[in-house]
């Protein structure tokens, strides 16, 4: 991002925050913010970028590509969260399922000798369990890639 951009040209040039400043014509406290994360207006930058003898352009040029892979690893970590979430979704129902059907078989042999009814319900929501395991952990990554495929399609018409 830009703060460490900034934060990189002036420690390689030795300067303290306060050089930086006073060469800026900026406030100490500006250049901290900035240095932060803050926002920094188009002023602030061509001050910034005329005390490293640069231009905003260029000042910007290194700073775009690491604002980009912040922003790739960014998206990175909030799809593997999400993930994740589905993950642990899916142990829960499981988990539920186990305990659930237990109780159904055990109110069923306790009651009725006779009749298995439990296997009915468990049988039938148990694969709807292992359809959902099957799509989250065997064919997640084949089915994102048909979808961009499918989208990718669409665009081009």
């Amino acid at each position: 991002m830009k703060h460490s951009t900034i934060k990189a040209l002036r420690l390689s040039r030795a300067w303290s925050q306060e050089q930086l400043a006073e060469l800026s014509s900026l406030s100490v406290r500006t250049v901290q913010r900035i240095e932060n994360g803050g926002q920094a207006s188009l002023e602030t930058l061509s001050a910034i970028a005329a005390a490293f003898d640069l231009n905003v352009a260029d000042l910007n040029a290194e700073m775009a590509p690491e604002a980009t892979q912040d922003e790739a690893l960014n998206q990175k970590i909030e799809q593997a969260k999400k993930r994740l979430d589905k993950e642990y979704g899916f142990y829960r129902a499981v988990m539920t399922w186990a305990v659930i059907c237990a109780g159904l078989a055990a109110i069923n042999l306790f009651t009725a000798h006779e009749q298995y009814w439990f296997i009915w319900p468990t049988a039938i929501w148990g694969a709807l369990l292992a359809v959902r395991g099957i799509k989250l952990f065997v064919l997640h990554g084949w089915l994102e890639r048909r979808q961009q495929q499918r989208l990718q399609k669409l665009l081009r018409k």
